[in-house]
């Protein structure tokens, strides 16, 4: 499933400060969590997909990143985004 715009909105009312917020690390890190849970998907279907399994990484990288900034930033959003999401670290 494609990020749209309705689901973008969706992600940015949870988790952003309005409904237009889709620049925030909270909302940035939900939309990647929702693109790595579909490619997840994906491969495992088809598990030779190599240019999807580069780009996999390649979000889960970003990911980290931004959780670690935002960690660095404000742990309380940090802890309560880990836990909404119900991604480990």
């Amino acid at each position: 499933m494609p990020v749209t715009k309705e689901l973008k909105k969706e992600f940015a009312q949870k988790h952003g400060k309005s409904d237009k917020d889709s620049g925030s690390p909270e909302v940035q890190i939900a939309l990647f969590t929702h693109r790595i849970n579909h490619l997840t998907e994906h491969l495992q279907r088809l598990k030779k997909d190599k240019a999807t399994q580069r780009s996999l990484l390649m979000l889960v990288s970003k990911r980290k990143h931004l959780l670690d900034y935002l960690k660095r930033t404000n742990l309380e959003k940090y802890r309560a985004l880990l836990k909404t999401l119900d991604i480990r670290k």
